[in-house]
């Protein structure tokens, strides 16, 4: 069975992707240090991934399958993409700046969650992360190792939220220093760059 290296796989694309430190992931960086509402803020950011993953695999996924082309397309692009978030997150680590967590004050849940879906949904990477290169990805994997993937790619996203919403409040300290952004980008570029390095090595075996 090639479940688990499917989940596997759709686990370290979902995550190397979501790290990326942005204006969603501060959000909640800030509503954990304050630990405002973080319970139904990381829900509502796993689970807006985890139905654009299911919409990218689903229907995306399979449109791309049927074309061999099309694949390889992809795949070049996914290369491409990753290849490009690995040289920003190392360029952040050689000019790093500590994050302006900030405390807003006694933000009121319904408030909380229009800013939460704003900064989810009006980012455009959100759909190029899990529509488009998520999604047509999960076209080399087939049947139940492709539903796979893509749950482990939402898995990704809630163990990242969660991971962070509540983590957050113990890792203000650390995160006060430009030095500890440093690291953090280093480990996401040097990730980003093997899964870019394993999809160009992936289309040159399949010529």
């Amino acid at each position: 069975m090639d479940l688990f290296p499917a989940a596997l796989s759709g686990f370290a694309l979902g995550g190397s992707l979501i790290i990326a430190i942005g204006a969603q992931n501060a959000f909640i960086l800030r509503q954990g240090l304050i630990r405002s509402h973080v319970f139904v803020l990381c829900l509502i950011c796993a689970a807006s991934d985890a139905l654009l993953i299911a919409a990218g695999v689903a229907g995306l996924g399979t449109l791309v399958s049927k074309s061999p082309m099309l694949i390889a397309v992809v795949t070049i692009g996914g290369f491409l993409f990753l290849a490009t978030y690995s040289f920003m997150a190392f360029k952040r680590a050689w000019a790093p700046s500590a994050m302006a967590a900030g405390t807003p004050q006694g933000m009121p849940l319904k408030a909380a969650i229009m800013a939460c879906l704003a900064f989810t949904f009006l980012n455009p990477h959100v759909y190029l992360d899990t529509v488009v290169l998520l999604g047509s990805l999960s076209a080399k994997h087939e049947g139940t190792a492709r539903l796979a993937y893509g749950i482990g790619a939402a898995v990704a996203s809630f163990t990242w939220f969660f991971g962070l919403g509540y983590g957050a409040r113990f890792l203000a300290p650390l995160f006060a220093r430009p030095s500890a952004w440093r690291v953090l980008d280093v480990l996401i570029g040097l990730v980003m760059a093997l899964l870019a390095i394993g999809l160009l090595v992936s289309f040159v075996a399949g010529e």
